[in-house]
């Protein structure tokens, strides 16, 4: 009997996916963003028994989806004996709870609240567990309404009054909003921290490596040096930044392992976790890493590229890896090259095209080392140069 108990716990989720094709998202973008959701949900350890993809005009602003659509997911639901469904796009407050209300029973979630659920689980460090908390709460925040009515209408809450509920609704968002304000300031102290190091590594070469969530950044860095990064093929296996040495042309050189990208990340989730891509925004050169073999890895570049804007400066020099080349047909590398002719074609699994990227990071290296020389040159200059010369600069 106690095997059984425990082979029950170990039992996985089933849940099913619902996704929506709209004029502004074509059916074949709407099925791989399904397919993503459904890696996603693996990650979170449930198991997808299936999916609905329906096309419409316009969101239902009561349950997202039509009531066809809904009674259709409920008979899934039933006869695959599933217990939770998984919206592709954000549901409102009002909309999980007109769900909840249709599907009793049925745990509903939606993709921002998926992730924060693998963020949760694969959260390591003190940092990404503030992370984590603050998005928690974010996410929390407008979902709270009504979540009290029940309460003011045994109280006849009406106009000109306020029934216990309402007191209670706004306790809460008062505490959660005092809890963000605490956790964002222990955040800036480990913002500070972090620009500290930055400013002590100053005379250290730094690689910040980026790229979507799966591109194998983690086994790159392995295979580079010679570390042990966590590695697992599921969509954010690594949450926390990890940085490592690696010696390069007769020195030590710092390569920098960021959290990686998804499509239709919730901007206050890319807010939150820009501190852990200050990681990046530090680094001397960034090393852009590309899934080579994935159907939509143009895609992949657009997403990194919206969610580094503002945060890596653009005259920070860039180098871009498609990686998984193992497992790319001849047409996706004589693709990738006619395109991307300025790209490093790699396996970081297979241990190809390593020593090309080495001997770009030796020219990024030099390079590097000739404009610190260029720049403490001019300082010099300027702090040699004569009274009179400095006095009319100033005047000037």
């Amino acid at each position: 009997m106690k095997d059984l108990t425990i082979e029950h716990k170990a039992e996985k989720e089933r849940c099913i996916l619902v996704g929506i094709s709209t004029p502004k998202v074509r059916p074949w973008l709407a099925s791989e963003q399904l397919a993503e959701l459904g890696r996603l949900a693996e990650t979170a350890g449930a198991e997808v028994v299936q999916s609905f993809l329906q096309r419409v005009q316009n969101f239902s602003p009561a349950t997202l989806i039509g009531e066809g659509k809904v009674n259709e997911v409920k008979h899934a639901l039933e006869e695959l004996n599933a217990k939770m469904v998984v919206f592709d796009d954000d549901l409102s407050g009002s909309q999980v709870r007109n769900l909840e209300q249709r599907l009793p029973g049925i745990k509903v979630l939606d993709r921002t609240g998926l992730i924060l659920d693998i963020f949760a689980k694969h959260a390591v460090t003190a940092e990404s567990r503030l992370m984590v908390e603050v998005a928690q709460l974010q996410y929390m925040m407008p979902r709270l309404t009504g979540a009290w009515t029940h309460l003011c209408r045994q109280h006849n809450g009406g106009i000109g009054t306020k029934g216990p509920g309402e007191t209670q609704l706004e306790t809460d968002r008062r505490m959660i909003r005092k809890r963000i304000q605490e956790l964002k300031k222990k955040l800036e102290k480990i913002e500070d921290a972090r620009e500290s190091q930055a400013e002590n590594r100053n005379d250290i070469f730094h690689i910040g490596i980026v790229g979507y969530t799966n591109a194998g950044k983690s086994t790159l860095t392995n295979r580079l040096t010679g570390a042990d990064v966590y590695v697992e093929d599921k969509l954010f296996a690594t949450l926390d930044s990890t940085t490592r040495k690696l010696y390069l042309d007769g020195e030590n050189i710092i390569l920098s392992d960021t959290v990686g990208f998804i499509r239709k990340l919730p901007h206050n989730l890319i807010e939150t976790f820009k501190s852990t891509l200050g990681v990046a925004a530090h680094a001397d050169c960034i090393l852009e890493v590309v899934d080579g073999s994935a159907p939509d890895y143009r895609e992949h570049l657009e997403v990194t590229h919206k969610t580094l804007e503002g945060i890596i400066s653009s005259e920070t020099p860039r180098i871009r890896v498609f990686n998984k080349a193992e497992i790319c047909d001849e047409a996706r590398r004589t693709e990738l090259r006619e395109n991307y002719p300025e790209a490093i074609q790699v396996s970081a699994r297979e241990n190809i095209g390593m020593e090309r990227l080495r001997e770009t990071f030796k020219e990024q290296l030099a390079a590097w080392h000739k404009k610190r020389e260029a720049y403490e040159q001019k300082e010099k200059e300027r702090s040699e140069a004569p009274w009179r010369e400095t006095e009319h600069a100033l005047d000037g």
